[in-house]
């Protein structure tokens, strides 16, 4: 900070005393209803912070209102109310506080199994009603249950900590973390761990590949008298099939804060005996709010004194990047998430290369981009630059940079590869082309590419032969989905093909199945590259 200026910080939601205090030492604070779209405008003329909670919608508009900021900051996990990516294009810094809520989160669960265990939203309802009625609400014990647990990130290993302490046998399904790396808890498929467990509870992120992954058929596979919990995201778990699997005694009980739709006012699940619901409430407690105002707080002020930031989103905190670097950042992004959905797993090593005139500037922030992308749709928390490589070394991830100035095919080109556990390679490279810099796909596996990646691209590797393109685009268009490019690649005729589609809309898990089955395709997988 320049001697004798204070920065001027606008604090539009209320925050903990705690955060206030922290600001006010250094810089001069000012505040406004964020809420108040007329006020919150002009208000933003001159200020360097701005912080705020769910209620302030920071948009381009906003960001062109402030020609002085530097910082956005969400004091909470989520950041859908901060237009990130034009938060970038301006240099400025977004920071959110991705580890406030993980213990509440994390406790919640731990509630909500105990609260439908024991049946005591029920039997407290009865008891102040004036029912005396013990014998109609048996619980059961926790004690020597095996806890099947899916998705092993931060909240879920809080969780199975927790559970541990019961006396229970911990299992877990979690395709992206090694053998070896869960002390206590035996990783098993998704399958053994529903015919095994007798209580499971849900740590996932929601995306095309976890949106109902528990419906009705997977809930027959379950022990009869399971106790389900999903504390993370709506939609994981068919809504519909576990209430019926409820109503015919199959599941034993329920514990529910999130809903496909939110906010939800009617569920089939509400109003049904041994089903405990609550209005996403996860990160609802004091300890989280003031966790989240401080650690904002604080990472505002290293932000402006130009020092490093823990929890910076979009820029590597306490580092400038140069403008030629910046617009690689997204497309970075996307290759790890192209990444993630061609191995469906996590892999031992990861290479990013960065071949061109880029790599005259300081490149190491598109390996934290790559990282974050790797680990976007894989983990329940919010992913961050500061924070991927820490997922990274906790899955014991190798990770290496390597750039080189001679790109004989395009004038800048960023390669993600790595080897899987079983020793095969997933490799996925993009580029900016013309003045607009428009991200384009070159190269998957080792297959050419042309391909803008829109939001949802489909791949499918199949033997090549004359009609499974217009296969392909028949079912799609049944369904309703339309397609808004497409490209097939292919080494040598009659060989194997591998054709990529960026589609307008998510694909069901469902229908790619069938469209894979039709074509007899030897691989099939979803990207899903909207913001989270």
């Amino acid at each position: 900070m320049t001697s004798g200026v204070r920065p001027v910080v606008l604090v539009a939601e209320e925050l903990a005393p705690a955060a206030l205090d922290v600001l006010a030492r250094d810089m001069e604070l000012r505040t406004v209803d964020g809420a108040d779209r007329a006020a919150l405008l002009p208000a933003l003329a001159d200020v360097d912070a701005v912080l705020v909670r769910s209620a302030t919608k920071i948009d381009a508009e906003a960001l062109a209102a402030a020609p002085r900021l530097r910082v956005v900051a969400r004091a909470g996990v989520g950041l859908d109310n901060i237009d990130v990516p034009a938060a970038t294009a301006r240099g400025v810094m977004v920071i959110n506080a991705p580890q406030s809520n993980i213990v509440s989160a994390a406790e919640h669960a731990v509630g909500l199994l105990l609260a439908a265990a024991r049946h005591i939203p029920a039997a407290d309802a009865a008891l102040q009603a004036g029912r005396w009625s013990r014998s109609s609400y048996t619980g059961t014990e926790i004690d020597g249950k095996t806890v099947g647990i899916v998705g092993l990130g931060r909240i879920g290993s809080l969780f199975a900590h927790r559970m541990a302490a019961f006396g229970t046998q911990l299992i877990a399904y979690d395709p992206y973390v090694q053998p070896g790396r869960t002390s206590g808890i035996r990783l098993v498929s998704l399958e053994e761990l529903l015919r095994e467990a007798d209580i499971i509870s849900i740590h996932l992120p929601r995306t095309p590949e976890t949106l109902g992954m528990i419906g009705a058929k997977e809930l027959e596979l379950t022990k009869r008298g399971v106790l389900i919990v999903n504390a993370a995201r709506g939609g994981l778990i068919d809504e519909q099939a576990l209430a019926d699997a409820v109503r015919s005694g199959h599941v034993g009980g329920a514990g529910v804060d999130v809903y496909a739709t939110e906010p939800c006012t009617d569920s089939p699940l509400f109003g049904l005996p041994g089903v405990v619901v609550t209005p996403h409430l996860g990160a609802s407690t004091a300890e989280a709010q003031d966790k989240a105002g401080l650690a904002v707080a604080r990472s505002v002020l290293l932000a402006l004194q130009g020092d490093f930031v823990p929890d910076a989103v979009n820029v590597q905190g306490g580092a400038a990047v140069a403008e030629d670097v910046r617009p690689a950042l997204p497309l970075t992004e996307k290759l790890g998430r192209v990444f993630t959905a061609l191995a469906a797993g996590m892999a031992q090593s990861v290479t990013v290369e960065v071949r061109g005139e880029i790599t005259e500037y300081d490149v190491s922030v598109l390996q934290l981009a790559a990282l974050k992308g790797l680990f976007l749709d894989v983990v329940e928390e919010p992913v961050t630059f500061v924070n991927a490589p820490l997922l990274a070394a906790e899955r014991g991830i190798s990770v290496e940079l390597v750039t080189d100035r001679e790109s004989p095919d395009y004038r800048n080109l960023v390669t993600v590869r790595g080897i899987l556990g079983d020793g095969s390679a997933v490799s996925v490279s993009g580029t900016l082309t013309g003045q607009r810099r428009v991200e384009k796909l070159t190269d998957v596996n080792g297959y050419d590419m042309d391909l803008v990646p829109q939001n949802h691209v489909l791949f499918l590797r199949y033997q090549d032969r004359p009609g499974v393109v217009g296969m392909i685009g028949a079912e799609l268009g049944r369904a309703g989905v339309n397609i808004a490019g497409a490209q097939v690649s292919r080494a040598t005729m009659g060989g194997e093909a591998l054709m990529a589609i960026a589609v307008d809309s998510a694909v069901p898990a469902d229908l790619l199945a069938v469209i894979a089955d039709s074509i007899g395709a030897t691989m099939f997988r979803a990207a899903d590259l909207s913001v989270r």
